[in-house]
């Protein structure tokens, strides 16, 4: 895995962050991506790691994540797709820019991040695509009609991706996570606690981890070490996986 070139996306904090210091633990080059600078700057100076603030919600800018890899290191080894973000409504009164902008971001993004890096892994015979997706892109829930089928999307296209990649080396896979406990959980928990007129700690047992066999929120760890094991070369025939980590959520 040394000296391999990876780039993550939403990197400035949680699991693109922990995602980042893991592959880089392991002697990787790792790009860090995201729209919020300052704290990338701030995240990717602690690693001496290279960063691009990007809006990924622009076409020109995922093209100019990949050129800006390319010309700095000569090859793409590794993409993660992680950049997300969520709001809580229902059907009726989502804001229909807001729609938009998660589709935009969560599933359009990665898709032109995939097609971008597809012919310098094509070129070597070897690429790792990891999507974090969701346990909300297998199962689904009230009021986030946009993240679930963003994620339901992004397990579709890792699909598409895998099928397309196999000839040439380049695996795809989906991580699906239930709640890590990040900044974007964070605001979810605030969000479905206002919602329901009930404490944070109720949202958590009551609604988050009610399906849960396993009732604790998932460590940035153990994401992140799934994904440091898709980038192996002994992950070399896993493709095509949407891979829960859920404590149970999917089992029933």
């Amino acid at each position: 895995m040394k000296n391999r070139v990876a780039i993550v996306t939403g990197a400035a904090s949680g699991i693109g962050l922990k995602i980042c210091q893991t592959l880089h633990n392991e002697g990787m080059n790792v790009v860090l991506a995201d729209v919020n600078e300052e704290t990338l700057k701030e995240e990717a100076g602690k690693i001496d790691s290279k960063y691009i603030k990007v809006d990924l919600t622009q076409k020109d800018d995922c093209k100019r994540l990949v050129k800006t890899t390319i010309d700095e290191f000569e090859r793409i080894d590794i993409l993660v797709n992680v950049a997300g973000i969520q709001h809580v409504c229902s059907i009726e009164d989502f804001p229909e820019e807001k729609w938009n902008t998660i589709i935009s971001l969560m599933l359009s993004a990665p898709f032109y991040l995939i097609k971008y890096v597809w012919p310098y892994m094509k070129r070597n015979g070897w690429g790792r695509i990891i999507n974090i997706s969701s346990i909300h892109g297998l199962v689904a829930s009230e009021y986030k009609s946009a993240y679930v089928s963003a994620k339901h999307g992004l397990v579709g296209l890792t699909k598409v991706a895998a099928l397309e990649g196999g000839p040439y080396g380049i695996t795809c896979n989906a991580i699906c996570p239930a709640y890590v406990r990040t900044p974007l959980v964070e605001k979810q928990i605030k969000d479905q606690a206002i919602h329901h007129g009930i404490s944070e700690d109720e949202v958590l047992e009551k609604i988050m981890l009610q399906k849960a066999a396993i009732k604790k929120t998932i460590g940035l760890d153990t994401v992140a070490e799934v994904a440091k094991f898709l980038c192996k070369d002994e992950a070399d025939v896993i493709t095509g996986v949407a891979w829960p980590i859920d404590g149970g959520w999917t089992a029933g």
